[in-house]
């Protein structure tokens, strides 16, 4: 993987050598609260799972959200049985941050995590991270709502879940299938610039991470799994609902605030294909055209309910232009956020100034229509003027497309390479101080890791610290055992004992 990353920005995705490994390539968490009954019997069927299975160097690590009963002896025993188990343990509850904390603290290049009730099959483990380690996709996670998918749970269960991903899907247009299935995996370039965004601890910790890396621009790969429900699970159905609709209700604040800095974590290195510039394919006609057309059609309706409203006490030229001046606006702000992809305050009275210049054109084009109507007939019924203003819109609307893209919402990209924007770290999805001055695109050779093939031990290996984590550009060299920094908690109330979150 690139090592030239900067804070903010994502590398171009690489395919991970595929030889030995002596540094793990996947770290599966599994997060646990008061689990001794099932976490010995699942640890140890995973670890078979991936010794006969995985291609890779694999490591387990256990996850413990301040167990009450005899789960910590039993992950102790377990690291020390077993040379590739791990066992971590967090003095407060919170799935979320026990995930958050453990993925912060690895050095493996792919992070995944399953619950510990396996209720998912364990073949569709490396269908999962495959995508990762390939190069394809950013995150991964299992979908129990995919046509090829095999479920077995009850009717109550099934209600909840699918009304939960509609809701996700009508509120934030959403377009993963699955949030809540506990099978998920991540490349830990992109965990390190996402985790420091995700606000939640709890259970809205994978839909929040989800839908923060979808508006970024990510790609997000879903496998089909196999799932029988655990009849024993200790989740709490009504509160974990009410926290999650909670969270969605407070990132879809964010969102349509414009608080979350996803303007520009797609990467820079021209991974996205459509950031290439390709002779004679215009960039994203067909997309704004899409864009356009349902916006214009919206702000047609628009127009014409305020032009009956005006008409009702005024001429047809001043409702005509009252109705047409009001929908102007809104369609120029909708077409610069929606359309054109603009966002952010910057420019936008430019653009408005510029949106009624073109108003002004499809003001005369609507007038002309309507006093050429007068001329013809004298005085026409209201429905024959409506049919000259629809048939003049629709005239006004194709030269206010062209007028649009070519003069106010221009692509820029030929200009060159644009930096990716600052943001301020005052606000809790702002922690990221994006590099200022001008962007300079380079020329990397990929880091060729010499892995060594994996060795398994009766002992567990002590090197291992998840207190610690890999920093800055050192983090994906060949070496990757060499510098280390004291692990700082993304969030401060991980570690504050006066937070029960």
């Amino acid at each position: 993987m690139r090592t030239d990353s900067s804070p903010g920005t994502l590398p171009a995705r690489e395919h991970l050598p595929a030889a030995g490994a002596g540094t793990p390539v996947l770290d599966v968490v599994i997060p646990v609260y008061n689990e001794e009954k099932d976490l010995q019997p699942c640890v140890l069927r995973l670890h078979e799972h991936l010794t006969r299975t995985f291609p890779y160097a694999f490591r387990i690590t256990i996850a413990d959200n301040a167990s009450t009963d005899t789960t910590p002896e039993v992950a102790a025993r377990l690291e020390a049985q077993v040379a590739e188990v791990r066992s971590f343990r967090l003095e407060q509850k919170g799935r979320g941050r026990a995930l958050r904390t453990v993925w912060s603290a690895s050095d493996a290049p792919v992070l995944a995590y399953m619950d510990v009730d396996l209720s998912t099959d364990l073949n569709a483990l490396l269908p999962l991270v495959a995508p990762l380690i390939s190069g394809h996709s950013d995150l991964a996670i299992g979908s129990r709502l995919a046509r090829a998918s095999r479920v077995v749970r009850g009717p109550k269960r099934e209600f909840i879940s699918r009304a939960y991903n509609l809701i996700l899907r009508g509120s934030l247009q959403a377009r993963f299938s699955d949030a809540q299935c506990g099978f998920k995996a991540i490349r830990r370039d992109v965990a390190q610039v996402l985790l420091p965004l995700v606000e939640d601890t709890g259970w809205f910790f994978d839909t929040e991470l989800l839908v923060l890396a979808e508006r970024a621009g990510l790609r997000i790969h879903e496998v089909p799994v196999d799932w029988v429900d655990d009849p024993d699970s200790t989740v709490h159905i009504v509160k974990t609902a009410t926290d999650d609709l909670k969270g969605v209700w407070r990132i879809g604040k964010a969102l349509a605030g414009g608080s979350l800095p996803l303007d520009r974590l797609a990467r820079p290195f021209g991974d996205d294909p459509r950031d290439r510039d390709i002779q004679d394919v215009p960039r994203g006609l067909a997309r704004q055209l899409v864009g356009f057309c349902v916006v214009g059609g919206l702000s047609t309706l628009f127009y014409l309910v305020l032009y009956s409203l005006f008409r009702q006490f005024s001429g047809a030229q001043i409702a005509n232009a009252l109705a047409l001046l009001v929908s102007a606006v809104a369609n120029t702000a909708a077409n610069r956020r929606l359309t054109f992809g603009v966002r952010g305050r910057g420019g936008a009275v430019r653009h408005q100034a510029q949106g009624l210049v073109v108003f002004g054109i499809g003001l005369v084009l609507t007038s002309g229509s309507l006093a050429a109507l007068n001329a013809a007939i004298g005085n026409p019924a209201h429905s024959t003027e409506l049919a000259v203003l629809i048939a003049a819109n629709l005239a006004a609307t194709v030269l206010r497309f062209l007028l649009f893209r070519a003069w106010v919402f221009p692509d820029r990209r030929d200009d060159g390479p644009t930096p990716p924007p600052a943001f301020d770290a005052a606000g809790p999805y702002a922690p990221h101080q994006f590099p200022q001055g001008p962007y300079q695109p380079q020329q990397h050779q990929p880091q060729q890791h010499q892995y060594q093939p994996h060795q398994r031990s009766a002992a567990p290996q002590s090197s291992y610290d998840p207190t610690r984590f890999r920093a800055g550009a050192d983090a994906d060299r060949a070496t990757w055992r060499d510098a280390t920094v004291p692990l700082q908690p993304v969030r401060p109330q991980d570690t504050d004992p006066r937070d029960y979150r």
